[in-house]
C-alpha cells in the first residue's frame, strides 16, 4: 500500500510540480493531493480544505506532507495535520524531492520522508562549464 502525499504550497506551485512531475514519470499517482494556498486566504476554509484532502490522500499508511517554504502559511498548515493526524512533513519542496517521492511512494511513511529529504538535498547543486560542483 503507497503512503499518501499531500502538497501544501503557495498559489499556482504544487499543481506544477504535480504535472510536471508526473509527466517525466509518464504515471499518475492516485494518492497524491494538492493545496495551494492564496495570499489572502481564510484560515478557517483552508484549514478544512487541508483536512479533508489529507483525509482523502490517507490509505492508512499515513501522509508525507510536502511544502515549499517552512515557516509560511503552508507550512504551519501542515504543521496542524502533523500534530493532529499520522504525517510526516518535509519542506523546500522542489521538482528532484517530488520525483523522488513518486518513485518510491511504496515506502512506508518514515523512509519515505528520508527519501524526500535525499531527493530535495541531492537535487540542488551548482555546476558551471566544467560540471557539478558538489
Amino acid at each position: 500500500m503507497n503512503t499518501g502525499i499531500l502538497l501544501i504550497t503557495h498559489q499556482h506551485i504544487g499543481k506544477a510540480f504535480v504535472d510536471v512531475a508526473q509527466s517525466m514519470l509518464a504515471k499518475k499517482t492516485q494518492s497524491i493531493q494538492v493545496i495551494e494556498i492564496e495570499l489572502e486566504c481564510d484560515l478557517d476554509i483552508t484549514i478544512s480544505q487541508a483536512e479533508a484532502a489529507f483525509k482523502k490522500a490517507d490509505n492508512g499508511s499515513g501522509v508525507l506532507i510536502l511544502t515549499d517554504a517552512y515557516g509560511s502559511t503552508p507550512s504551519n498548515i501542515a504543521m496542524k495535520l502533523v500534530y493532529a493526524f499520522h504525517a510526516i512533513a518535509v519542506s523546500g519542496l522542489n521538482l528532484p524531492m517530488l520525483i523522488r517521492v513518486l518513485n518510491y511512494s511504496e515506502l512506508p511513511l518514515e523512509a519515505l520522508s528520508k527519501k524526500a529529504l535525499s531527493g530535495g538535498l541531492d537535487g540542488v547543486t551548482t555546476f558551471d562549464a566544467t560540471g557539478p560542483t558538489n
